[in-house]
């Protein structure tokens, strides 16, 4: 039987997280020739296809799967001890992989990466803000900020905070079209989100608000129609953590508010690994820093 050493471990997963042998090989520092062949040997040795290889890069086949999930578990282990052992001057170092709602990832994680890379130089977010379904189970991202809590799955999720939208319309659309009221809303235009391409249940929130809404211009993209609405188009159901800082804006209709919660999913295995639990951290972070504006 092949015995595992870490160097191995280290090599499949620096190829699992970056789904090619190139990008393995610019984490590890070696050729990707090199990184081709210890893959080779490490196969043969346990007797397992870990991955296929395509000229898109390289998927996990179920054995790489299983051994993602052991080498992570070793892996979690070792930083831990590193961590613990090394003092409060340890680095934190690597790459981690953020998915987040697109809001959330705009207009509060990205405005405030300089104070994580202030705090860990040597830790690089990738930021993934798109409003739609991931699954950590297959290692789309590494943590993710969701709109509910996971149904089942080997995932660890908490409530990160419950946060609002309100409608909104641009100062200069009300000089022109005078006030926006309850009984008048519907001869206003709507900017809202494609129906077709809407993933989540927890975004079908039109009718919360208005079951008439006239829309006329529609987007995948939350900040499209932020922006959309701040240039004047008509009325949107925006993030009031976005818009209530928009000088453009003004919030309209307080009554008719949409209430939906953010949840933080980390994979069970990586839960422990410090640069994880720094990403997390920063995020808690952030989130009371800005507790009023939900």
């Amino acid at each position: 039987m092949h015995m595992l050493n870490w160097d191995d471990l280290r090599l499949f997963l620096a190829v699992a997280r970056s789904g090619r042998l190139t990008g393995a090989a610019r984490v590890l520092g070696i050729d990707h020739t090199t990184v081709a062949r210890r893959l080779t040997a490490l196969e043969s040795a346990i007797g397992s296809r870990l991955v296929e290889r395509s000229p898109r890069g390289v998927t996990l086949t179920d054995a790489g799967n299983r051994m993602l999930a052991h080498a992570e578990r070793i892996e979690a282990e070792i930083l831990s001890a590193s961590s613990q052992l090394g003092g409060e001057d340890a680095r934190i170092v690597g790459s981690v992989r953020l998915a987040t709602p697109e809001a959330f990832g705009t207009y509060l994680v990205a405005p405030h990466i300089a104070r994580l890379h202030a705090a860990h130089p040597d830790l690089h977010l990738e930021l993934i803000p798109e409003s739609q379904y991931v699954n950590l189970t297959n290692r789309e991202a590494d943590l993710a900020v969701i709109l509910n809590r996971p149904a089942a799955g080997p995932v660890v999720a908490r409530k990160l905070v419950d946060y609002r939208l309100g409608l909104y319309a641009s100062r200069t659309y009300l000089e022109t079209h005078g006030p926006v009221t309850s009984a008048n809303l519907t001869q206003h235009p709507f900017s809202w989100y494609i129906d077709e391409l809407i993933d989540l249940p927890e975004l079908r929130f039109l009718r919360e608000v208005s079951a008439d809404a006239r829309t006329i211009f529609r987007s995948s993209s939350t900040a499209a129609q932020h922006a959309a609405v701040a240039g004047g188009l008509g009325v949107g159901i925006l993030h009031v953590f976005a818009a209530d800082q928009d000088p453009k804006l003004v919030r309209l209709l307080p009554e008719m508010e949409v209430r939906r919660n953010y949840w933080l999913a980390i994979h069970a295995s990586q839960q422990r690994l410090p640069r994880i639990r720094a990403v997390a951290s920063f995020l808690d972070d952030i989130i009371a820093s800005q507790i009023g504006t939900f």
